[in-house]
């Protein structure tokens, strides 16, 4: 579910290929490039729940610039949002303080990994090359994908991407969906830039989560732009952990499964979507 976009494209592109090339890794499966930076050749041992409330706090990476989830209101404000304040009740339930550590999402894997953080709450999808790799939690938010479009575009679904170029974040869920649409996806850092590429026509479309698009549109930046298609896929966002975390996946399940029940969850989607997301 996660993009995320700025302008630096071909830097960025060029850091991507550098880093594909210094972590020996391939681009087949979804989001194997920022993931594959994660699994480092020695990461961290898993952290575990008795070490989170000794230290008093569990520390969280986000991003802090992908609205409505993690990010600051008018740009300076405090860090806010639907994954933020998910994570922060998490916290609570643990005992402890949500200590949050802002991260460019690129590098948010490597970070993890090397024990920067104990946990990621940046919409981050559960799939089967990422449960390889790192635990996750119950999922807190599940919203299907949507093919987004110029007003004027022919395009009404995921079959008429073949042959037409979309903007895809190489770490997100979509990129491979585009890809195995026939899409000639070209690499961008996240969701702003995606649709500004969109916009200029300098794309055909980008494939992305639903619930990213309607916050654009509630927030008038979507101008132009409509949803041809919703796919079958439906990602399902979870706390992402270390491998290991046994004790602390269990923790946040459990934390989660009541913040559930006693109506948290449902509150905080109507609140960021007009309506409960997490299930």
């Amino acid at each position: 579910m996660r993009t995320r976009i700025r302008v630096r494209h071909l830097l960025v592109a060029a850091t991507a290929t550098a880093a594909l090339l210094l972590a020996g890794c391939s681009t087949a499966g979804s989001g194997s490039g920022g993931d594959s930076a994660g699994a480092s050749a020695s990461p961290k041992a898993g952290r575990s729940l008795e070490q989170v409330q000794k230290a008093g706090e569990l520390v969280i990476a986000t991003e802090g610039t992908y609205r409505p989830f993690s990010y600051h209101e008018s740009g300076s404000g405090p860090l806010t949002g639907y994954d933020v304040e998910v994570a922060t009740a998490v916290a609570k339930k643990l005992g402890v303080k949500a200590k949050f550590q802002e991260t460019q999402f690129d590098a948010i894997f490597a970070g993890l990994g090397a024990g920067r953080f104990d946990v990621i709450a940046n919409q981050i999808s559960v799939n089967a090359e990422r449960e390889k790799k790192y635990d996750f939690s119950t999922p807190y938010s599940v919203s299907p994908g949507a093919v987004i479009v110029r007003s004027d575009s022919d395009i009404t679904g995921l079959a008429d991407l073949k042959g037409k170029t979309t903007a895809q974040s190489l770490t997100s869920n979509w990129y491979q969906v585009a890809q195995d649409a026939g899409a000639n996806v070209e690499q961008v850092e996240g969701w702003a830039q995606a649709l500004e590429l969109l916009k200029q026509s300098r794309v055909d479309a980008t494939v992305n989560d639903k619930l990213t698009f309607l916050d654009a549109k509630k927030n008038g930046e979507t101008d132009g732009l409509k949803i041809a298609a919703d796919t079958d896929d439906v990602s399902k966002s979870a706390i992402t952990l270390r491998k290991g975390s046994d004790t602390l996946t269990a923790a946040i399940d459990k934390a989660l499964a009541e913040l559930a029940a006693d109506g948290t969850l449902a509150k905080l989607g109507e609140k960021y979507f007009g309506q409960d997301i997490s299930k």
